[in-house]
């Protein structure tokens, strides 16, 4: 997996943070910035530690599964992205995010967002991103802090307009990684 591939996967697997933050954003009567780096804190940190204790589970159990490992993979991200794009298509709530904040929120959303990449991180290490797996880490981190951020911005300005595509995008792009995974593996396409 090069570097394309993994900001890609990374945009993917923030999708559903940023979802959030723009929901968090819809609830703040002015944009607080301090609040919505601290989502943003949040949001990145546990995104960008779940691949990698993904990817310690995965090296544990890498030699059991080597020779189905690809479909490992694709089974994974296509679960992960289908659930997103499923998820952008369910009717929305007339309150998308209960209008409180505290860190034990801030603490679960966290998790319950960054649940994939923790599935993710199982794929990496059964198909190795060129990068490294610390440079995969931080960029997912990254990112998702990134977009988060913006999210919440996005939230307080616009509204819920953009959080349905982004999950939609988000899960579409993971499914095309899964499938890519699986394609390259069975040497139908070689990028």
């Amino acid at each position: 997996m090069g570097i394309l591939e993994l900001l890609l996967v990374a945009v993917g697997l923030s999708m559903d943070a940023f979802a959030v933050a723009v929901c968090k954003g819809l609830n703040m009567s002015k944009i607080n910035y301090k609040r919505g780096a601290l989502i943003a804190l949040f949001f990145g940190t546990f995104q960008g530690l779940m691949p990698l204790i993904g990817w310690f589970l995965g090296v544990q159990f890498e030699k059991y599964i080597v020779s189905f490992d690809h479909w490992v993979a694709f089974a994974l991200l296509g679960f992960i992205g289908g659930k997103m794009i499923a998820e952008a298509f369910e009717k929305e709530k007339e309150d998308c995010c209960p209008d409180k904040f505290s860190i034990g929120e801030l603490f679960i959303l966290a998790i319950a967002t960054s649940i994939d990449a923790l599935a993710v991180g199982i794929t990496f290490a059964l198909i190795a991103p060129t990068t490294g797996i610390s440079v995969a880490v931080i960029l997912i981190g990254v990112i998702t802090f990134a977009l988060s951020f913006v999210g919440v911005v996005i939230g307080n300005k616009f509204g819920a307009k953009y959080k349905k595509r982004a999950e939609l995008a988000g899960g579409i792009i993971l499914c095309l990684m899964g499938l890519k995974i699986l394609l390259e593996h069975l040497e139908i396409i070689n990028f």
